[in-house]
C-alpha cells in the first residue's frame, strides 16, 4: 500500500513575520506598531516561534532585545523575502483594482497642500479613486498598502521645496518689522515641529538668543487657522501656506527665509508604468 506520510507543519508565518520585524527594527514595540499588533502579540509570536525552532533569535535584556548569532543570520534572508511578498501584494492590488490611487502623507500636507488639489485631480481623472490616508510617519511602502508617499524627506520626486518663514494676518504684519519684533508678540507653535522656530532664528538673528512665547498646537493646520484669525505669529513652511498667501489671508513681513534640506517628495516602491492611473496622479501632483 502506498505510504503516506503526514507534512511537517510550515513555520507559522505571522510568527515569521513578527521576528523579522523585531529584528529589522531593533525592538517589539517599533514591530508591533508596524505591523499593527500590541507588543505582547508579537513577543506571543516570537517566543512560539522560538519554542517551535528549539533555539533562540534573542537575547533578552534589561536594555532590550539582541539579535542572536542565529538571528543574524537569517535576518536578509526573510527581509528580502517579504518585501518580496508586499511588492507582489502591491501588483495584486494593482491589477484587480487598476483605477485605485491610495497615498499616504502626513496630516498637514493632506489638508493644506493635497487637499487643495484634489478636484483638478478628479476633474482631470473622473474614473481614478483617489484615497488619501495621514499618518505621522512614513509608511514602509515595501509593505505597506499604498501606493504613493508624500512626505519631506530625500528619496523620490520632489514636488515641493520646503521653505521656513513667519506669517501672520494681515492685521498683525505692521507689529512685524524687523525680527527683534517677534520677542513681543505670540509665536505659535507647532508640537511635530517644535525646532522650527530656533532652525529660522539662527540664521535670522545670529548671535541673539531667542525663546518664541506663544500656544503650541498639535495639529499643524490648526496653527495656520489660528494666525489666520490673528493669534500671532506662525514659523510657516511655505510650501503648506502658499494658497493662504496668495488669497491674502496670511502675509510674511519679513524677507528672511530658511531652506529645509528635505524638499517634500512623492515615492512609490516599484516602478511606475507610463498611463497608468498611479502614474498619472503622480506626474499630475509633480507637476502641479
Amino acid at each position: 500500500m502506498p505510504v503516506a506520510p503526514p507534512r511537517p507543519k510550515d513555520l507559522a508565518l505571522n510568527a515569521l513575520r513578527a521576528f523579522e520585524a523585531a529584528a529589522r527594527l531593533g525592538g517589539f514595540a517599533a514591530a508591533a506598531a508596524e505591523l499593527g499588533v500590541t507588543p505582547g502579540a508579537v513577543t506571543a509570536h516570537v517566543k512560539a516561534l522560538e519554542a517551535r525552532l528549539g533555539a533562540d533569535l534573542f537575547q533578552r535584556g534589561a536594555k532590550g532585545v539582541e539579535l542572536t548569532a542565529l538571528g543574524a543570520r537569517v535576518l536578509p534572508a526573510f527581509t528580502e523575502a517579504f518585501d518580496a511578498l508586499g511588492l507582489a501584494q502591491h501588483v495584486l492590488r494593482a491589477e484587480a483594482a487598476p483605477r485605485a490611487v491610495h497615498i499616504a502623507t502626513l496630516p498637514a500636507i493632506a489638508q493644506l497642500w493635497l487637499s487643495p488639489r484634489l478636484p483638478a485631480l478628479r476633474a482631470a481623472m473622473p474614473e481614478v479613486a483617489i484615497s488619501i490616508t495621514a499618518m505621522e510617519v512614513p509608511p514602509n511602502l515595501k509593505r505597506a498598502p499604498y501606493d504613493l508617499s508624500l512626505f519631506p524627506g530625500d528619496q523620490g520626486q520632489v514636488v515641493a521645496e520646503d521653505w521656513l518663514f513667519p506669517v501672520c494676518a494681515p492685521a498683525m504684519a505692521a507689529q512685524l518689522r524687523n525680527p527683534e519684533d517677534l520677542r513681543n508678540l505670540p509665536c505659535l507653535m507647532d508640537l511635530a515641529w517644535s525646532d522650527d522656530w530656533r532652525l529660522w532664528a539662527d540664521q535670522a538673528m545670529p548671535g541673539q538668543p531667542f525663546a518664541p512665547r506663544g500656544p503650541a498646537f498639535s495639529l499643524y493646520a490648526l496653527a495656520v487657522e489660528e494666525a489666520v484669525n490673528g493669534a500671532g505669529v506662525l514659523m510657516a513652511h511655505g510650501a503648506l501656506v502658499a494658497g493662504h498667501l496668495a488669497r491674502g489671508a496670511l502675509v510674511a513681513p519679513l524677507s528672511h527665509r530658511v531652506k529645509l534640506p528635505q524638499a517634500l517628495r512623492l515615492w512609490s516602491a516599484r516602478p511606475l508604468r507610463a498611463g497608468q492611473p498611479v502614474e498619472r496622479v503622480a506626474r499630475a501632483l509633480g507637476a502641479s
